[in-house]
């Protein structure tokens, strides 16, 4: 498995409840630019697909937003960008990961999603960003870990969009 790299800058933010989740998409959504990887890392119920939904929607997708729990992967093309919101949890074996075909998925046109990377181990791509999202009563945290010069590139502009980010 691609590990992150822990000398990479990182941003950790406590979010009281499902409406600063979605807030925290919209801030976030402007920093993804096409080619980018976010691994999405946290335990069931967490709001990982909540922040996707809120990325989406801050980009201009009206339509619904589900989990890929059993799909694998939901496309959605928005002002000519793909994004690709990927779920890895059912998979028993990372080598479903090519079985089922999803490198050709991670293009430069892209902007990819991915929820459980650890289940595809070495075979998925590595991230440019991680957000780890934790339980922290009330609400979670979140830890945003750069793990490449585009995933700096993100951080940065989410930090510098944040009315009060703490490092």
């Amino acid at each position: 498995m691609h590990s992150p790299d822990h000398n990479q800058s990182s941003l950790t933010l406590h979010l009281p409840d499902e409406a600063a989740t979605s807030g925290l998409g919209r801030h976030l959504a402007p920093a993804l630019a096409p080619g980018v990887v976010v691994w999405l890392d946290g335990d069931l119920g967490t709001g990982k697909t909540t922040l996707v939904r809120s990325l989406l929607r801050a980009c201009g997708h009206a339509g619904p937003v589900k989990s890929p729990t059993y799909t694998l992967v939901e496309i959605y093309v928005i002002s000519r960008i793909y994004w690709y919101h990927f779920d890895f949890y059912r998979f028993n074996f990372p080598e479903e990961f090519l079985d089922a075909g999803l490198g050709e998925y991670f293009r430069d046109d892209a902007i990819c999603l991915v929820e459980w990377p650890e289940k595809a181990a070495e075979y998925g791509p590595a991230p440019d960003l991680v957000v780890r999202f934790q339980f922290a009563e009330p609400g979670r945290t979140l830890e945003f870990v750069a793990c490449s010069e585009k995933g700096q590139e993100c951080l940065n502009m989410l930090k510098s969009g944040l009315p009060d980010a703490a490092d």
